[in-house]
């Protein structure tokens, strides 16, 4: 194999480390490219095409890339995926970068993605029904007339 694709390595990578979906490493590529180019999008006048993402930029730009995504659905599916923390983010990184996909610089570790977010406040949170103050009525809580 002189020049494998992007599935052939997933394929390997799942082999050596079984714990993540490979559709886990498709969302993670994908992710990045979203983040990227939203980084880009924000920063227009800083014209670096090459800019490093950090763990905690790219970790970020997943959750938004999630609920983009997903929707409601976001924590379940990457939960099936074997993704159940912002940590697992960084092991799906760095198991591209050991296989030459992504890069790195010195200082970047696994352990920067660890606690960026918890997964219920950034992916269940957001959907959960407003709750009503404590002994106001439905009109009064959501300003029926």
């Amino acid at each position: 194999m002189a020049n494998p694709d992007f599935a052939d390595i997933v394929a390997l990578i799942c082999k050596e480390d079984p714990r993540f979906d490979r559709r886990a490493y498709d969302f993670v590529r994908l992710g990045l490219d979203h983040t990227v180019k939203e980084i880009r999008r924000k920063d227009a006048s800083r014209a670096e095409k090459n800019r490093h993402v950090s763990g905690p930029e790219l970790a970020d730009g997943l959750r938004a890339y999630a609920l983009d995504q997903y929707g409601p659905l976001a924590k379940t599916v990457l939960n099936a995926w074997g993704v159940k923390r912002c940590r697992d983010f960084g092991d799906i990184v760095f198991n591209l970068i050991e296989h030459s996909v992504f890069s790195k610089t010195d200082n970047d570790r696994p352990e920067d993605f660890a606690g960026v977010f918890d997964f219920d406040e950034a992916f269940v949170k957001p959907f959960q029904p407003a709750r009503r103050p404590r002994g106001a009525s439905a009109t009064e809580a959501f300003g029926a007339a």
